[in-house]
Parts: C-alpha cells; structure tokens; sequence
C-alpha cells in the first residue's frame, strides 16, 4: 500500500506538470471550509452580495417557512433541500468535471494500473481535447462504464486512498487550489445555513457516489446516506459471477468494486430521489439541463411552498467560466421559474481572494 501511495503521488507531479500546474495550496483548506459558520437569522453570511436577487430570494423563503406563524411553514422533517455537486458546489471546469479528471489520472498517468484499451482509447482522447482547450469534437462515450470498469476489483479501502490522493492534486487553470478544495464558498454558506434551521441536506450528483461521500460528506457534516450519485455493482471478493440472490456472504469475504450499473442523471434523479429520501424535496440546487428535472420535481405540485436555485457560470475572470453555457442556463431558469445565482455577480469571492485564473 505505501509503494503505491508513493506511485500515486508521483503521477500527481506528472500529471500537474502536464497541464502547466504547481503544487501549493493558498485556497480555503478543508479544514477551514467545514469550519464555515452561518447562523439560523443568516446575519453572518460572508460570501454573498446581500442586495442579490438569489440571495434575497433564498433569505425570504427560508425566513418565511421556519416561521410556526406563517401559512407557509415547514415542520422539520419535510424541510429536504438537495443539491447537485458538480458545477452546483464543487467546480467542474479546471479543467474538466472531477470524475473525468480521475479517468485520465487512473488509466494514463498510474504506472501500476494497466487499462483496458476501451478505456485507454476513452483516456486518451479525453487528455488530448482538454489539453487543445476544448477544441473539436468531445469524445462521445459515456464517462460513467470507464469510471467504473477503471475502478473494478478494486476493494474500498484502496479506492478511498486512490480518491483522497487525487483531492491532494491541483487543478487546472486556477492558481493555489487543489481539488479537495475546489468547493464554492458562498454555496457552502447555504448548505450551513439551511443545516442551521433544520433542513435535511442532500447531494444528488451524476457523480459516483463513494466519490462525493467521500468529497463532502465530512467536510460539509452530510451523512453518507444522504448521497445519492452514479452507482456500480459491489461485490464480494469470491463472488466472481455466481448472482447475488444464490451467494453467501463468506467470513472471510470483503467487499469489491464492479461495473456500472446507472447515471444518476436527469428524470434518474427523480427517481432515485424518491426511492431513496422518500419525501418530495422543497429545494433544489442545480446548474445545468442535467439537473432540469430534479428542480422541476421540487417546485410542482408541492404541498409546501418550495423554490429552485440554479447557478450561472457566468464568471471569466474568478472562475473558468462559460458565457455562453450561462446564457442557455439562464434563459432555461427564466423558463422554468427557477431562480439564476450569477457567480458573476451574487458571489464576493468563490474560492478565497488568493485563487486566480492561470
């Protein structure tokens, strides 16, 4: 395990170099950003620019359902607020989304791991159009089987410590941040500030799951079960093919990664929403059409007064940001009811003042 560990670290060096980044961190460590406090009134917000119509928007509604003599209450168990990670929380642009960041690192940059060619071939052309700036087609396969097939027999315990090295990496195009740290700190004011008046928080992410559990859950006090992402097959380590209904657990069995099974995409969240928290969320978190879906369950034919967030990344100069991505996202929050969170405009900082675009 050590040897390996000392294997990760130097493809981290390899693969920081190779997209023109250093180590060094000046962002917001972990530390600090689970340390964020805001309190149940919401006058310690830091992060946000109060006159912001989202700000507003965010601050009226919870004031107005926490209140026991408003028609609009919420009693505490029914207050589920769920938000998406990637883009929402977390960046995704630096340069590219967290759990595509990892394919590349796992298949093209890890001297101990030898891939399959699908997913070397899938590695590669993803490497190659990041690294020519997004420029040309993007390659079609789904991420999500590679994510899986990259990772599979591998036990728990590895993939936590493969994970964890990859936060310790930095990311691209933006100075001073690793990717453990690569958090939205005004976001993160809302989750602490809707945990203050008693709402249950929840990711639900495209992502794999043990991967944001292990991204937020200490960090932003989530407990695990209430992450829900992309998920692949988990097997006992003597499984092999023999189907789970006719399988017995062995004493000296443990638990392995498998192939994939769902994206947790779209019309998915939904669904897995509903299986999973069984309760019709009165707020959403999103940032893009993927997310569609989970904001429009949350907002219709809700018994309680409910609202939609989406963040805008409309910001080129703090962040790696998208005009016209933002343009589509806010026509599609003005069609929808949804409220539009300009990184632009509503946030004070996103990372700490001492994170830059390259």
């Amino acid at each position: 395990m050590k040897s390996m560990r000392k294997k990760i670290l130097a493809c981290a060096l390899s693969f920081a170099v190779s997209f023109g980044c250093v180590y060094g961190t000046e962002a917001a460590s972990r530390t600090e950003i689970s340390q964020i406090s805001v309190n149940k009134q919401g006058s310690n917000f830091k992060y946000w620019q109060k006159e912001a119509a989202s700000y507003q928007a965010l601050m009226s509604y919870v004031k107005d359902v926490t209140n026991k003599k408003s028609a609009s209450y919420i009693p505490k168990e029914d207050r589920i607020a769920v938000f998406d990670m990637d883009g929402t929380i977390l960046c995704e642009t630096a340069p590219y989304y967290f759990g595509q960041m990892l394919i590349i690192d796992r298949t093209l940059h890890d001297d101990s791991y030898k891939p399959s060619a699908e997913d070397k071939q899938f590695a590669t052309e993803l490497e190659s159009w990041l690294k020519n700036n997004k420029m040309g087609d993007k390659p079609k396969d789904s991420s999500s089987p590679h994510f899986a097939s990259i990772f599979a027999g591998m036990t728990y315990p590895e993939y936590d410590a493969y994970v964890k090295q990859f936060m310790q990496k930095p990311v691209g195009g933006l100075s001073n941040m690793v990717w453990g740290e690569a958090f939205y700190l005004p976001m993160v004011e809302v989750i602490k500030y809707l945990q203050a008046n008693d709402f249950k928080v929840y990711i639900v992410s495209g992502s794999e799951r043990q991967l944001v559990r292990l991204l937020t859950s200490d960090l932003l006090d989530i407990p695990r079960e209430h992450i829900i992402g992309m998920d692949n097959e988990i097997l006992a380590a003597q499984q092999n093919s023999v189907d789970g209904l006719k399988y017995i657990y062995h004493r000296d069995d443990y638990l392995v990664r498998g192939q994939f099974i769902g994206k947790n995409l779209q019309m998915n969240k939904v669904v897995n929403i509903f299986r999973e928290i069984g309760r019709q969320p009165v707020l959403a978190f999103g940032n893009s059409k993927d997310d569609a879906s989970m904001l429009n369950y949350t907002i219709t034919g809700n018994k309680y007064k409910s609202a939609a967030f989406f963040v805008l990344c409309d910001d080129l100069e703090r962040e790696l940001g998208d005009t016209a991505k933002a343009e589509k996202c806010r026509k599609l929050a003005e069609e929808n009811g949804w409220y539009g969170i300009s990184m632009r405009d509503d946030f004070k900082t996103i990372y700490g003042d001492n994170v830059q675009r390259n």
